[in-house]
């Protein structure tokens, strides 16, 4: 008996520890406008004519904070997309400091509106009649974010305190960019 009630006490210690961590998370991602980045996204779709708008996603926010803070930690705030396996879709957006003339560096005021219209701006490079990107640029990030069978989104932002730079990470669901459909 006294085994089993120490094994018990263990498991919620355990419980506890990532019940604080995932808060903790969850407090990371509060610092974005999540009604500010859902409603920028939801602009985009509606001008193709998607009229099913993103919701946010609670889980995939936590998920994208998870994935923000490695690549703070591990890649020093440099991009690199995480492995989603088709499971979700993901959107990098990453922002130098702003450097004075005086040597000083200070943290980039990045609104959600911002990191979402830099992926919107990208629809001038998707050829919708031949369903590709015009050649040599780039329109993954906007055919994400207007994916007519998207339904959600979660994004997240790390800080790299030393320079100053930040990278954003959204990730959605259904992952959208599937080969030889159209996104809408």
């Amino acid at each position: 008996m006294l085994k089993s009630k120490k094994l018990v006490m263990k498991f919620i210690v355990i419980a506890i520890h990532c019940a604080a961590a995932l808060s903790a998370l969850s407090a990371h991602a509060a610092e974005i406008d999540n009604t500010a980045t859902v409603a920028a996204h939801n602009t985009w779709r509606a001008a193709v004519g998607v009229t099913k708008k993103l919701t946010y996603s609670p889980a995939l926010a936590v998920q994208a904070q998870t994935w923000a803070d490695h690549l703070k930690y591990s890649n020093h705030c440099q991009m690199r997309h995480s492995e989603a396996d088709g499971q979700y879709g993901e959107n990098l957006y990453w922002a130098s400091a702003l450097a004075w003339s005086d040597g000083r560096r200070e943290l980039q005021n990045v609104s959600p509106e911002k990191v979402v219209d830099s992926w919107g701006s990208e629809k001038a490079d998707y050829d919708y009649a031949n369903n590709r990107c015009v050649a040599g640029k780039k329109c993954g990030h906007y055919t994400q974010m207007v994916w007519r069978t998207t339904t959600a989104v979660g994004c997240a932002r790390a800080v790299c305190e030393d320079t100053h730079e930040q990278v954003w990470v959204c990730q959605y669901q259904p992952a959208g960019n599937r080969v030889g459909r159209r996104p809408y």
